[in-house]
């Protein structure tokens, strides 16, 4: 595993520092305000990208632990993001307590010890009629079923579904498992990092101004497209012969584009722009890992239910 995901990290680091390179070009070159505002957004997210690879890539060298260890700080940055926007009443408290502090640590504890079985309905069981009962201790009835649902979908997006991803350390696939972890990562992130290249280079047509403005067909299609050759070309770090891994590479792609979608439409539901700002020239944790709430549990119960023993 050592070797190739040094190779994976050396190429990436490569590739890091020729978009810095690039980015210091433009900067000396750019005039106008617009294209000075934009270098500038690029340049960010160049920077964020280099800290974001060093903590990753730091947590699997360090082993199984860490990577569970930080993904769990990524759900409790997730899951505060979510309710700083989203409007809650005295009578969510207790609920929200108990997601933050009892449910969230317990479903990664879950995870740590490899007990699949309950991690695997711990929250979209236990966790999903436990809070509500607790919420009606309280007696605020009002709006309770919007309440309610708010509480599961927040813990359902930024904890159940983004712990797929370390989840994948659980499989035995004859791959070493932090390698499949590396897989779904990149293909999920450069697929977005391609989505934008293309969209800023040839995108022309809207894909769905209300829900994403900055989204073009262009930039979807050409970023997809992309990410899926990426996919196929890195089934070495998967058990997937190349055909599978293009194929699945389009799994994660499409369900990546609609899990950032769809958290897209809760930020224009709410009227924001991002989660958050903890991320220079991304926003939140939140907006960087949108589409890992959708491709991590798909990638993953893939690989659980087709290429274990």
């Amino acid at each position: 595993m050592t070797s190739l995901f040094s190779i994976v990290l050396a190429a990436i680091l490569g590739l890091l520092a020729v978009a810095s390179a690039i980015g210091f070009i433009l900067q000396r070159r750019a005039t106008e305000p617009g294209s000075v505002a934009t270098v500038q957004n690029l340049n960010a997210r160049i920077r964020s990208w280099w800290i974001m690879v060093a903590v990753f890539g730091g947590a699997i060298l360090l082993g199984d632990t860490a990577v569970v260890i930080l993904f769990a700080f990524l759900s409790f940055m997730a899951l505060r993001e979510f309710w700083t926007l989203t409007p809650s009443r005295r009578g969510d408290h207790q609920a929200l307590f108990l997601s933050f502090f009892v449910v969230l640590p317990l479903h990664y504890v879950l995870l740590g010890t490899l007990w699949y079985g309950l991690f695997s309905i711990f929250i979209p069981v236990y966790a999903f009629l436990i809070l509500p009962a607790v919420a009606t201790l309280t007696g605020d009835v009002n709006e309770f079923l919007a309440r309610t649902a708010r509480v599961q979908w927040g813990l359902m997006l930024t904890v159940y579904s983004i712990s797929h991803a370390p989840a994948l350390l659980m499989l035995e696939t004859g791959t070493p498992p932090a390698l499949l972890l590396v897989y779904l990562v990149i293909v999920v992130q450069l697929s977005d990092v391609f989505q934008y290249v293309w969209g800023k280079l040839l995108g022309k047509h809207r894909f769905s101004p209300n829900i994403s403005p900055s989204k073009t067909l262009e930039g979807l299609i050409g970023g997809g497209a992309s990410a899926i050759l990426v996919g196929t070309l890195l089934y070495r770090l998967t058990p997937f012969s190349p055909l599978q891994a293009a194929a699945i590479s389009t799994v994660i792609v499409v369900a990546g584009f609609f899990g950032g979608f769809v958290l897209s439409a809760i930020k224009r539901d709410l009227n924001a722009k991002d989660w958050g700002y903890v991320i220079e020239g991304h926003g939140g944790v939140l907006d960087r890992l949108d589409s890992i709430t959708f491709a991590a549990p798909l990638f993953f119960h893939i690989v659980r239910y087709w290429f274990t023993a």
